[in-house]
């Protein structure tokens, strides 16, 4: 298995780009860095790697803490994203949480937190989700199998009862999964780099501490012949689609962060729907009902003439941009895409075989099997990482109303 000890660094750990969204937001390089780290990807789990691709997990915790050593006092601390803030907003004592945070499991969980991540002698600065408290942990009984659960959000996570990381898990007041780790003088300066240490961390029983990277690449995961080729074939298409694309479209697309907004969104939009990206041609004057009717609704709860006219004006400028050559080039903009999620989709399939932990999604007429929330491709070498996620598999368990989220107490 490999294994890298440095990951890219940018700043704060806040938003991930999905990776065939890199075609939006990333331009010609966005392009390159999707197909690069789908090579890297395949040839890892084909076993024969040529370049240097790390994969962590996504994992489905809440809520998010930071934590560590205060850089101006050097104290510990515990936070919620707050930390980076202009103003940083950071506990050093229980009291300083009553003062913060009313809601009240949420402040029992980050003074547990506070008192028990305390213990792990962390150097500098890092960030994790929480996966439990000791209160969180159940018995269940899925599918004649018995089971010590947590179930933090919308992934039930699930050890057999007679195992041994169940009762690493029962020992534990805590369980966190730590994936960033910050360096910097001061918080607003701290730089993210993907991936935690814990084993440097103090071994303390109250508390479960994981790091989130994938292990043993080389079994269950490995690609067949098949699943190779299909991969492969996969992205020959995209490079011929991309080499069809003008380089102009891309940075276009790039450049106008208003556009590249709406593109996302109309696709976001889709998956909420149960849809990924079908017919190109179709998708594209999809895509510019979607601007339009957008504006059109803005337009219509403005009062005034010249808000109207304003509004109107920025539509229009807007949708000038679909001129019939870039409407030509948007059908190949999406076929690249959808190249790239086919290439993608095989290789989470994969990725799941290997998680250590069972994962469900609780229903009202009991639990189903999942995958993970997702994984990180790392690039050591471009230092970029990008988010696998099969977006139609975990919008469905996201926003369908029969699924039982963790917070839901009363379902």
């Amino acid at each position: 298995m490999q294994k890298f000890k440095q990951y890219l660094e940018e700043k704060k750990n806040t938003h991930m780009t999905h990776l065939e969204d890199k075609v939006i937001y990333g331009g010609v390089d966005g392009v390159r860095d999707a197909i690069l780290a789908l090579r890297g990807l395949r040839d890892m789990l084909a076993g024969h790697a040529q370049r240097e691709v790390d994969v962590t997990v996504k994992w489905d915790g809440a809520p998010a803490v930071v934590c560590g050593e205060d850089p101006d006092d050097g104290k510990f601390f515990v936070a919620k994203k707050g930390a980076f803030n202009k103003t940083p907003k950071i506990y050093k004592s229980h009291a300083d949480i009553d003062a913060d945070i009313p809601n009240a499991d949420l402040n029992n969980k980050m003074k547990i937190a506070y008192t028990e991540l305390s213990k792990l002698g962390i150097k500098g600065v890092v960030q994790g989700d929480i996966m439990f408290t000791s209160d969180d942990l159940k018995k269940e009984t899925i599918d004649g199998e018995d089971y010590l659960t947590f179930h933090p959000n919308t992934i039930v996570y699930a050890v057999k009862s007679d195992s041994a990381e169940a009762k690493d898990i029962r020992q534990a007041n805590i369980g966190v999964v730590f994936h960033t780790s910050y360096t910097g003088k001061t918080f607003q300066d701290m730089r993210a780099s993907y991936g935690v240490d814990v084993s440097k961390f103090r071994k303390v029983r109250s508390v479960w501490a994981q790091d989130a990277e994938l292990r043993d690449l080389s079994g269950s995961a490995s690609l067949t012949k098949a699943d190779t080729d299909e991969i492969t074939a996969a992205l020959s298409k995209a490079g011929k689609i991309f080499s069809k694309i003008g380089r102009s479209i891309l940075e276009a697309v790039k450049n106008n962060e208003e556009l590249a907004g709406y593109i996302e969104q109309h696709i976001n939009a889709n998956v909420r729907q149960g849809q990924m990206i079908g017919d190109s041609r179709r998708h594209v004057d999809s895509l510019i009902r979607f601007v339009s009717d957008k504006y059109n609704k803005q337009i219509d709860k403005l009062k005034s003439d010249k808000g109207k006219a304003n509004k109107t004006a920025q539509r229009d400028a807007v949708l000038s941009f679909f001129s019939p050559r870039n409407k030509a080039n948007l059908i190949n903009f999406f076929e690249l895409q959808k190249s790239l999620i086919v290439a993608k989709l095989i290789i989470i399939n994969k990725l799941n075989k290997v998680n250590s932990l069972s994962t469900f999604v609780k229903t009202s007429k009991g639990f189903k099997v999942t995958g993970a929330e997702g994984f990180v491709a790392i690039d050591k070498l471009k230092g970029g990482a990008v988010k696998l996620v099969d977006r139609l598999e975990f919008s469905a368990n996201n926003f369908s109303a029969d699924i039982i989220k963790g917070w839901d107490k009363g379902r």
